[in-house]
């Protein structure tokens, strides 16, 4: 059932502007074949823009269709690039709300890379919730300080306390984002020294850029960063602090525990007005910027030319199903070894380790995500491949 009300204000303001249809209502799931992948669950999707807050939904979305599990390979720990990002945020917070020795409880911890990294840099003891956590994936000694549970948070757990709680692209994927902001601040109740850290993508980017590789079913809510320190002051907290980091694609808040009037008040926020254009921007140029990917695939294949795609998240599967991308592209390439020899959900392309393309010598390579460039422009150099290197 479509739905009419925003799931962050209540407000009947609106509007749709995107469709999309026959999506995989997965794509981060591991297919252990093609004939699997390509025979995975689909679901179309619409996307509504809220006048009266700035929050993006999608209105079509089903949650009973979502399989979040051990299968689910979301980690991008493989990555040197953002690697050093998730150092420098965690040494951040560490120092900005003096954590040292401080417990921790995060909501959504996936393989539990950030909550470790967060013990092994200062923090003390720490949760971690995910029903797609591997224990097998951690080894370092931090973890003895840490208990994994392989489940969803929900008010069952609302007897864990932290000094810190954050929760890191996670909120994206949950339908009811308000009803989930006022579980977590009452699971708090009146321990209003606790800092709160959330991390989204910052869906204001995605439109001004069309960048539709950005919207793919398992992402029902889009932030900007008023709708996002709106949302936290409407479900009772405080914000101290809200900044854009990772090339400006992701957003950043920080709150505590309070009535919703306390705290900071940021300039960012005042962008209502900038998300109306963003999502007409959106609608008018989303042709064009996709006329160019059907005509650059073209250009290369139809002279016999090979063309990959590196990176095989979400972004990968929504820029194949998006262009309606076929045989024009054999191999999507990954760092990540827990996803080779595994297949793309939707599209059934395999995929396969970079060292495969020493052999196969694409023609063109293109880059899911620009702020990888460097190292895999460093990657194709080290295996003597000489494609033109393209990001979306």
């Amino acid at each position: 059932m479509t739905q009419s009300t925003c799931f962050s204000c209540g407000s009947e303001d609106l509007r749709s502007f995107y469709e999309a249809g026959n999506i995989p209502v997965h794509s981060c799931l591991m297919m252990e074949s093609r004939a699997e992948a390509v025979g995975y669950p689909t679901r179309d999707l619409e996307l509504g823009f809220c006048g009266t807050c700035g929050f993006v939904q999608n209105n079509a979305f089903d949650p009973s269709v979502h399989e979040y599990s051990k299968r689910y390979e979301e980690t991008q720990a493989f990555s040197p690039r953002f690697l050093d990002f998730q150092d420098k945020l965690v040494t951040k917070l560490l120092d900005d709300w003096d954590l040292g020795g401080k417990s921790v409880l995060e909501i959504g911890c996936g393989k539990g890379e950030f909550l470790v990294r967060m013990c092994e840099l200062g923090a003390g003891a720490g949760i971690g919730i995910d029903p797609g956590y591997r224990p097998e994936r951690t080894k370092s000694p931090a973890a003895q300080r840490i208990e994994f549970i392989n489940d969803f948070y929900s008010r069952s757990y609302g007897h864990l306390s932290a000094d810190f709680v954050c929760c890191r692209h996670t909120l994206e994927h949950i339908q009811n984002t308000r009803e989930f902001m006022s579980m977590t601040r009452d699971a708090i109740g009146d321990r209003l020294d606790t800092v709160v850290f959330f991390e989204v993508p910052d869906v204001r980017r995605v439109l001004e850029e069309q960048a539709f590789w950005d919207i793919y079913y398992e992402h029902c809510s889009y932030f900007s960063l008023g709708s996002l320190a709106r949302l936290f002051r409407r479900c009772r907290f405080d914000v101290l602090d809200l900044w854009t980091d990772f090339d400006d694609q992701y957003l950043m808040i920080v709150a505590k525990p309070g009535d919703g009037t306390g705290g900071k008040t940021f300039a960012s926020e005042d962008d209502i007005d900038a998300m109306e254009s963003a999502v007409l921007t959106y609608e008018a140029a989303l042709p064009q910027k996709r006329d160019h990917w059907h005509g650059r695939l073209h250009e290369v294949t139809a002279t016999g030319g090979k063309v990959v795609a590196w990176g095989s998240g979400s972004k990968c599967v929504a820029w194949l199903t998006t262009l309606g991308i076929g045989d024009q592209l054999e191999y999507v390439v990954d760092i990540n070894p827990n996803k080779h020899g595994k297949w793309l959900a939707g599209t059934g392309h395999e995929i396969i380790a970079p060292e495969r393309l020493t052999a196969y010598q694409p023609d063109l390579v293109v880059v899911m995500n620009p702020i990888y460039v460097d190292e895999i422009r460093a990657d194709c150099e080290r295996l003597g491949v000489t494609a033109a290197i393209e990001a979306v």
